[in-house]
Order: C-alpha cells, then sequence, then structure tokens
C-alpha cells in the first residue's frame, strides 16, 4: 500500500457462533491502525431467522424461507457498502454473504475478504464461495492452499488466531469472584465428545469445568460450573486468571481420539497466554512456529497430560515463569491488530492499484471553521485518524460510534448535512 493510507473497512460479522466475537476483535483493531470501520451488525437479525423454525412449515418450506431470508440480509450488506463505499469488506466465517452479493461487489470493484477461522476438514461451506472473494484467509496451511486454488481461490494467505490486549490481560480476582470462577484444574470450552471423555478421567483432581453443551453428562455433571451456560468473554478472562492450571484441549468430534492430533491452534492459545495465565495445551503441528517451547507446555496424550498436572501444580515458580513468557509472545506477535496488518499487507500484494482513489478531498481540519479545528484535532485523535483524514472518513467514523454525541460531534453532522444539501442545491 505504500505510505500508510486510511481506508474504509466494513466488517460484516455472522449471525451466531463462535467467529462473533472474532469479527468484532478485528474492527478494534482496524480502527486502532487508523482507519475508518463499520461493522455490519448480523446478529440483530439472528431472532427473526430463528422465528422462522416456529412456523410449523415443513421442511422444504422452511429451507426456502430460510434462504430468502439471507438473500434479504446479503443485499442489506450490500446496501451498507452502497452507502458506506469502503476499500474492503472483511467477512467472518458464516458471514450471512452470499454467492449473488459477492459476484456484485466484486462486478462493482469492491474487494472482498474472508477470514475462514474454522477447520476446512469439518465445515465445507468453504467450496461453495471460497472462488468468489477476492482474498481467503485461513488458520490451516496445506494440504487447505492447495484446495483452494483448485476450485479458483489463488490469494491465499495462512493467518492464525490471535488474542486482543486490550480484553485479554491479567486480572487481579477477589476472594468472592475467585469463588465463582475460581478451579485448581480448570477448563473454559464446549463439550465436546473427547472432551467429556478425557476430563472423565480427571475426576481426581479438583476440577471446575465451565461452559455450554455439557448437559446429560451425569459423570461431569458435578464439576460443570455457572450452571452450564455460555460464558461471556469478560466471565472467561476472570475464569483465566482464577485457575491454577488452565486445561486447553482442543476439541474433536470424534470420541475415539481423546486428544486430538491436528494443525491450526485455537484461539483459547491465545488469549490464555495474552492473560499471563498458565496453560497446559494439547499438541498440534502448528504450535511450535507460533510458540516457543519454554513458553507453552504441551501433552500429546492422558498419560502426558496427567503427569504434567502434577508437576506444575507442584511448582508455582515454574508455572508463573512459563505464563509470563507466553504473555510475552503474545503481546509481541500474536494480537488483532498483527493479523489484521498481514491482512491488508496481503491484500496489496494481491492487487497493486488497491485501494483504488477515491475523488479528491480536503483533509476534514482544512474544511473546518476555525472554532472548530482545535476541538477536532483532538477528536481525531481520539478516534486513531491521522491529521490529514478527509471529512467525509470523519464523519463515518463518528457515525460509527457507539454512544450520545458530544456538541462537536453534532455540530460536524449537522455541517455535514448542511454541505451535503448546499452541494445539491
Amino acid at each position: 500500500m505504500g505510505e500508510q493510507k486510511t481506508l474504509r473497512i466494513l466488517v460484516v460479522l455472522p449471525m451466531y457462533g463462535g467467529s462473533l466475537p472474532v469479527g468484532r476483535f478485528c474492527a478494534s483493531a482496524f480502527a486502532e491502525l487508523g482507519h475508518v470501520v463499520e461493522v455490519f451488525e448480523a446478529p440483530q437479525f439472528y431472532g427473526a431467522f430463528e422465528a422462522l423454525k416456529t412456523l410449523r412449515v415443513t421442511s422444504d418450506r422452511l429451507e426456502y424461507l430460510e434462504n430468502s431470508f439471507l438473500q434479504v440480509i446479503s443485499q442489506a450488506i450490500c446496501a451498507k457498502v452502497e452507502t458506506f463505499g469502503p476499500d474492503l469488506v472483511l467477512a467472518l466465517a458464516q458471514a450471512p454473504l452470499s454467492r449473488q452479493a459477492l459476484k456484485r461487489l466484486r462486478r462493482d470493484g469492491v474487494k472482498t475478504a474472508m477470514w475462514f477461522v474454522e477447520d476446512f476438514r469439518i465445515f465445507t461451506y468453504w467450496e461453495a464461495f471460497a472462488p468468489y472473494y477476492d482474498v481467503f484467509a485461513v488458520i490451516q496451511k496445506e494440504p487447505f492452499a492447495q484446495k483452494l486454488t483448485a476450485i479458483g481461490q489463488p490469494n491465499v494467505v495462512y493467518l492464525p488466531m490471535a488474542a486482543d490486549p486490550a480484553v485479554h490481560r491479567p486480572l487481579e480476582v477477589s476472594a468472592v469472584e475467585r469463588r465463582t470462577y475460581g478451579a485448581e484444574v480448570s477448563f473454559m470450552g464446549a463439550g465436546y465428545p473427547n472432551r467429556r471423555l478425557a476430563f472423565a478421567r480427571l475426576l481426581d483432581y479438583n476440577l471446575g469445568i465451565f461452559g455450554s453443551d455439557w448437559d446429560g453428562d451425569a459423570v461431569l455433571s458435578g464439576r460443570v460450573r455457572l450452571a452450564g451456560r455460555r460464558i461471556a468473554t469478560e466471565e472467561a478472562v476472570k475464569i483465566f486468571s482464577a485457575a491454577t492450571v488452565n486445561l486447553n484441549l482442543h476439541s474433536s468430534m470424534s470420541p475415539k481420539e481423546l486428544v486430538p492430533a491436528g494443525d491450526f491452534v485455537n484461539p483459547r492459545t491465545f488469549e490464555l497466554a495474552m492473560c499471563g495465565a498458565f496453560q497446559l495445551v494439547s499438541d498440534r503441528t502448528l504450535l511450535p512456529e507460533l510458540f516457543a517451547g519454554d513458553e507453552l507446555v504441551r501433552f500429546a496424550n492422558m498419560e502426558e497430560l496427567r503427569e504434567k498436572l502434577d508437576y506444575f501444580l507442584a511448582h508455582p515458580g515454574e508455572r508463573e515463569a512459563y505464563a509470563a513468557r507466553a504473555r510475552t509472545r503474545a503481546l509481541a506477535e500474536h494480537t488483532y491488530r498483527h493479523r489484521m496488518e498481514q491482512l491488508l499487507g496481503f491484500v496489496a500484494e494481491c492487487f497493486p492499484d488497491w485501494p483504488a482513489g477515491r475523488e479528491t478531498a480536503q483533509s476534514a481540519l482544512a474544511g473546518l471553521p476555525q472554532p472548530l479545528r482545535d476541538e477536532t484535532a483532538t477528536l481525531l485523535q481520539d478516534l486513531s485518524l491521522p491529521a490529514d483524514v478527509t471529512f467525509p472518513d470523519l464523519i463515518a467514523a463518528v457515525r460509527a460510534r457507539q454512544g450520545r454525541l458530544t456538541p462537536l460531534e453534532t455540530s460536524l453532522l449537522f455541517l455535514d448535512e448542511w454541505q451535503q444539501q448546499y452541494a445539491g442545491s
């Protein structure tokens, strides 16, 4: 991209699922990098989408209605693109963007990227959508890239998961919170089959399990905390900080392999590291290039897990040293800011003329009356925008902010409306 330009970026969230918080972290990272960001809030449509299931219609009618509903959301995204005029649309896994909408965006010259933060072997819908994105970011390496190239998607970039230091940070947990969120050996996540069987072999430890989808398991029911409900991100950080040892067992749908072999590294690995929390993590083939051996303690089977549990429960100093080194690495290399910088650089490599030039416009400060300039300069700093940002991009950033408008923001929006009416008269 040459010198840093202020980009307009639209982040399209899925309606639900594990990639939903990832999308919000991406939006925050783009804003931190000084770009103008808007978020398409697909979760706002989820209630209506789910309500279709209550209609008591035949399965083929329900499928038709669901597909029609998703087409409407896709059209809403296109309308948002037309209004916002982004340089890039980033969609997270399972974002409601249809192939027709992606074709339209490509025809209109809008660059699109997907961050597919899922296992391509289990979630295969990428086969139908990948060729229609301009860039496809993945959390796995070969043979995924070859498979994508074979179906017409050559612009593939390996982009592992990350954490947000503003959210995933060390916490001092109070005594009251420790009673709620604390455990000597702690696990936070969903009740996949391999985890249910694996943790049934750890009942001789003071084990606490947090998260959903653990119902129906009589063996583990006494260890499931907080009534087996979903855990919010803020609570997860408290759980990580309140544990003596955090277990990080990657998921598997197969109950035959308690500690699954695999390649991608889950988000929990980065989040625990960023929190400065000690973890025992199941080994993955891509893990050594992300964290060194003296930063994370790995296990490849249940015997090794028990052996290392016993050792590290008895050695608090070593736990603290591992956790500190892992946090240092995570801060240096594994933030969402790092990932979004890499993504934007890859888009620029694939498309040397990107971003397309917009009509030349004066900087926001130059176009303002003198009394507003100093205040607006401070606002630009608050918004992480450069001093030469254009007035339309400043207005877009103000509109994207949440909460009550300040008098300055109200004045800027009024000025924008006045300029539009004057220009159109």
